[in-house]
């Protein structure tokens, strides 16, 4: 795929997309995960993403099932990147 039509479908991607993060309690209740849903694997790399958010965050993390696992309470700090990276903020959907 060429990249200016790569750069167009992550764009339009981007716009349209719901993403979901919220907070999960792990072992016992002691330790939490930061998931994010919704993120299209087909054109997001999962595993370079959550590269990058790893290395961010100085956190733990993997990319399963369709969605992207961080160690740790992270979910606001993960709002701001992905806005960083140009996800509209009316789109990312933060879970209390």
């Amino acid at each position: 795929m060429s990249d200016i039509l790569e750069d167009l479908l992550k764009g339009i991607y981007k716009e349209s997309s719901l993403i979901k993060i919220r907070l999960e309690k792990r072992r016992g209740g002691t330790r939490y995960v930061t998931v994010i849903e919704g993120v299209d694997d087909k054109i997001f790399n999962h595993k370079e993403l959550v590269s990058k958010l790893k290395t961010r965050l100085a956190c733990g993390g993997t990319a399963k099932d369709g969605r992207l696992e961080l160690q740790g309470d992270h979910r606001h700090k993960v709002r701001e990147i992905l806005i960083e990276m140009g996800f509209p903020p009316s789109n990312i959907i933060v879970e209390e």
